[in-house]
């Protein structure tokens, strides 16, 4: 894999995705959003970052697109709500830029990951990047929030090796408040890609106060379990990391004296999950 990455602004390649980027699609027309989105030749990207070890197996490549519908209160990318805040990126040159690694990614048993954001936003972008990657031989992996999973076409379902899907809560009121969204739809698509049979790894942010109950966790354990499809669980620990982009952008930010998850309180929703026979991390 390359080695040391430009992060100026307008470069797709960055250190780290919790990079504060606005306004780098500011200077797109209208009307060329409007087709971009329809044809998928053209995207909007937040950043291009390498060398991940947490978005699917192997050592990973990772895209995070521009534009999410939900607003979660412990988002660490809010930057990445709003679509013109990403660079415009043509599908020709997102390819060529993911085919400088695909050696290396192949060698490592690694592979891409298209995440934001919420990819499927850009549904008709997605789906051309994906299979560019799949065409280089490249394992590829959908991290989405699923709520927009009746975009894609059973055949694009099948052609994806990998989803990493984020359930959030398991009350639909809780989740709600959490995200500004209906969990229905995320539960709908977990279940179409059940019934496909399609690989899925669970992503669930452990919030203390929010999502650490044990109604919360229990629920989605007993969910992913009776899926059939889940091959593993990562609970992932509430961190601030990205609490200085809420301040930068203007945005409340209600979560500011919340302190992560104690070791424990991990441990004991991984114990949830395993206990439905899941692996869980």
């Amino acid at each position: 894999m390359p080695g040391d990455v430009d992060s100026a602004p307008g470069s797709l390649a960055a250190k780290s995705p919790f990079e504060l980027r606005v306004n780098l699609g500011d200077s797109v027309p209208e009307s060329d959003v409007r087709s971009a989105l329809a044809t998928g030749e053209m995207g909007f990207l937040h950043s291009f970052t390498t060398g991940s070890a947490v978005d699917g197996p192997g050592i990973r490549v990772v895209a995070w697109t521009a534009g999410c519908m939900w607003r979660c209160l412990y988002c660490h990318n809010p930057d990445t709500w709003t679509m013109r805040n990403g660079i415009p990126v043509t599908i020709a040159r997102a390819t060529e830029e993911l085919r400088k690694y695909r050696h290396g990614l192949r060698t490592m048993k690694g592979g891409f990951t298209l995440s934001g954001g919420e990819p499927l936003m850009q549904h008709r972008f997605a789906v051309k990047l994906l299979g560019a990657a799949s065409a280089m031989g490249i394992h590829v992996a959908l991290d989405t929030n699923g709520y927009l999973g009746d975009r894609l076409t059973d055949a694009e379902v099948d052609a994806i090796d990998l989803f990493l899907l984020d359930l959030k809560g398991w009350d639909p009121e809780r989740h709600l408040r959490l995200t500004g969204m209906d969990n229905g739809p995320t539960l709908q698509f977990a279940r179409r890609l059940a019934a496909r049979r399609r690989p899925v790894w669970v992503r669930f942010v452990l919030v203390p106060g929010l999502s650490d109950d044990e109604p919360t966790v229990s629920g989605i354990a007993r969910f992913a379990a009776s899926l059939g499809n889940v091959e593993r669980v990562d609970v992932l620990p509430f961190h601030q990391m990205g609490r200085y982009k809420w301040a930068q952008l203007g945005l409340e930010y209600t979560l500011d004296h919340v302190e992560p998850p104690a070791p424990e309180s991990v441990e004991w929703a991984c114990g949830v999950f395993k206990s439905e026979g899941l692996r869980a991390y």
